[in-house]
């Protein structure tokens, strides 16, 4: 039995670059989730995911990012960047539920 590697760092690479190319259209977002969720093990990537879609990259211990202000390593399409109102939370929580 060989072990799969614990990649958080490339999972990441490939959250962000499919949310960027989503753009803002939170329908494109929930279907490339839905797509790359039978590619991707969300289950085994949770804290990395939520992390993205929450602060739109990987957290370090005590929540600053870790993306050296890499734009290829972050996303916008998340809800630290959402508007501040309901119905924009409220929307950014859907597309999580899936």
């Amino acid at each position: 039995d060989e072990k799969e590697k614990f990649e958080p760092t490339v999972f990441r690479d490939t959250i962000v670059q499919g949310l960027n190319e989503a753009g803002s259209d939170l329908e494109a977002i929930a279907k490339f989730l839905d797509a790359t969720g039978s590619r991707l093990d969300y289950r085994r990537y949770a804290d990395t995911l939520f992390d993205i879609l929450v602060a739109g990259s990987m957290l370090a211990p005590g929540g600053t990012r870790i993306d050296d202000n890499d734009k290829t390593k972050m996303t916008n399409h998340c809800v630290f960047f959402a508007d501040e109102d309901h119905d924009a939370i409220r929307n950014y929580a859907q597309v999580r539920k899936g």
